[in-house]
């Protein structure tokens, strides 16, 4: 199954040439340069992996990580940032992060990561459909 994944990072020339190596490996991506705009079709849609860059104007990777989270806490967000310190780092793995990855990022480290991230979420999210199903058979009198 292809990997449903959206990538978040300001620089339109670097989004645009990673999402195309991204869907020569069979991802299905979708590319924003735009953190609002990404960030409404979080709430829209689920994804498997979000490659989200650290450092954007506006909204930047740590305020989006913690949208992210507190709306579709089983989305599995990979930071990315040419600029990282260790403090940020920290932090954005804090808050849920499931990856740090420093750019420029080696294609194969980061598919390596959304495949990851693509079951990590199914865990998550079987374990969720487990806990709905208990719910429901415990609360119906059969």
């Amino acid at each position: 199954m292809a990997e449903k994944v959206l990538l978040i990072d300001d620089e339109k020339e670097f989004v645009e040439g990673l999402a195309e190596r991204m869907e020569l490996r069979g991802m299905n991506v979708t590319a924003c340069t735009n953190p609002q705009e990404a960030l409404d079709k979080v709430d829209a849609e689920s994804f498997d992996a979000i490659v989200l860059d650290l450092q954007m104007p506006g909204i930047d990777g740590i305020e989006a990580l913690k949208h992210i989270k507190k709306t579709r806490p089983e989305m599995q967000v990979i930071l990315l940032s040419g600029h990282a310190t260790v403090e940020k780092g920290i932090e954005a793995m804090k808050l849920g992060a499931m990856d740090f990855v420093e750019k420029p990022a080696d294609i194969n480290v980061l598919t390596d990561k959304i495949k990851k991230a693509q079951a990590k979420k199914m865990i998550i999210v079987e374990e969720k459909t487990g806990e709905k199903v208990k719910d429901i058979l415990s609360h119906k009198g059969w």
